[in-house]
């Protein structure tokens, strides 16, 4: 039996967030990916976990549209079996992830695999060099027929639907060029899906090592998938624990982690780090209060790490050179953990090429 603690000491140690330095190769949190979402997106995930991710961005990672459609980074060395790991479970699986999309498809008699399949040879076809989102779409919706497209009122035209738009890509051996708006593709070099992502990107298992202990269900809300496919790939080698009264799974390899798990770093944690993707949000954030203002419908702010764990929101504001961060606390901070917050802040302006005009607390 364990409690809500050593849970977060856990996940805290098995992302890294402890570390001073390491190496993308060495990274943990690569293998389930880094979501690249806002300015304090993927690289400063990897930032927070010691890697200087602005000096090997270029060669040494890759951008790619997987996990419910959002941009993740992933090592490059590993893309065939990430393509493999993202691939939907079964033809279920793949109509719960592109949402009203497959309605149509289904009502022509389209498998929704076959239609993945169909838009990522056509992507393949259009994007023979660097091409814009918007160029690429429209080729696509004058060669695909009306099951695939929709009309789109706010830009007054018709679009293939945008979930199999992005969950295509990967399959056509697609990434997304870094900073860049509207978003660019261009060719994998070399690409080649693997037959099989292995043990450590498989998402499951990947999901159990970084975010357990987890339920089926915990997984499946996290891949946008239907919970019978997640049992059917369920690891034999996960093992029963309880936390804090409920049964829950962890890979039987990480049981002693999870017992000695004590962990103390503060980090100024992004809106969408894999810390706060976990589904078991209770877990992280007890009261319902702080959870809705952790994860309102709209605007995410970041999250305060402090003693294994969350202490509260942070906001940045930025004008011109100069970075403001706001930090909302959930409980009175010491002296050592506010010294610790500006630390950070710092670090966050250092990794935004920008000055740190100063730290709020709302108290």
């Amino acid at each position: 039996m364990v409690d809500r603690r050593q849970v977060m000491g856990f996940r805290v140690r098995a992302q890294q967030l402890d570390r001073a330095g390491g190496t993308v190769a060495e990274t943990a949190v690569l293998d389930l990916g880094a979501q690249h979402t806002g300015p304090d997106g993927g690289r400063w995930a990897l930032a927070l976990r010691g890697v200087d991710a602005s000096a090997s961005a270029g060669d040494d990672l890759v951008l790619l549209w997987t996990v419910r459609g959002a941009p993740h980074l992933y090592r490059r060395a590993d893309v065939g079996r990430v393509a493999a790991a993202v691939e939907p479970f079964s033809d279920a699986d793949a109509a719960k992830r592109i949402y009203d999309a497959a309605k149509p498809l289904k009502a022509a008699g389209i498998g929704i695999l076959a239609a993945l399949d169909e838009v990522a040879a056509r992507m393949r076809t259009i994007v023979t060099e660097p091409t814009v989102k918007g160029d690429v779409s429209g080729r696509l919706a004058d060669a695909l027929p009306e099951p695939y497209l929709r009309f789109c009122r706010p830009c007054g035209v018709t679009h293939l639907y945008e979930m199999p738009f992005r969950l295509a890509a990967v399959r056509a051996g697609l990434e997304l060029t870094p900073d860049t708006s509207p978003p660019v593709l261009r060719r994998i070099p070399a690409f080649r899906r693997a037959a099989s992502p292995g043990e450590r990107l498989d998402l499951v298992r990947a999901y159990l090592r970084l975010l357990g202990p987890a339920t089926p269900k915990l997984v499946a809300d996290y891949l946008d998938a239907p919970v019978k496919d997640v049992r059917a790939r369920w690891p034999q080698d996960a093992v029963e624990v309880t936390v804090d009264g409920e049964t829950r799974w962890l890979l039987a390899a990480d049981e002693a982690a999870l017992a000695s798990a004590g962990s103390t770093p503060t980090r100024l944690l992004g809106p969408f780090d894999l810390f706060l993707q976990a589904k078991d949000r209770a877990t992280l954030a007890p009261d319902p209060a702080r959870a809705r203002e952790l994860w309102p419908v709209l605007g995410r702010p970041g999250a305060v790490l402090a003693d294994g764990d969350l202490v509260g929101t942070w906001r940045p504001r930025k004008s011109g050179t100069k970075l403001t961060v706001t930090v909302q606390p959930w409980q009175k901070l010491t002296a050592a953990h506010r010294r610790a917050v500006v630390e950070q802040a710092e670090r966050l302006a250092a990794h935004r090429s920008a000055t740190l005009a100063g730290v709020e607390f709302a108290d």
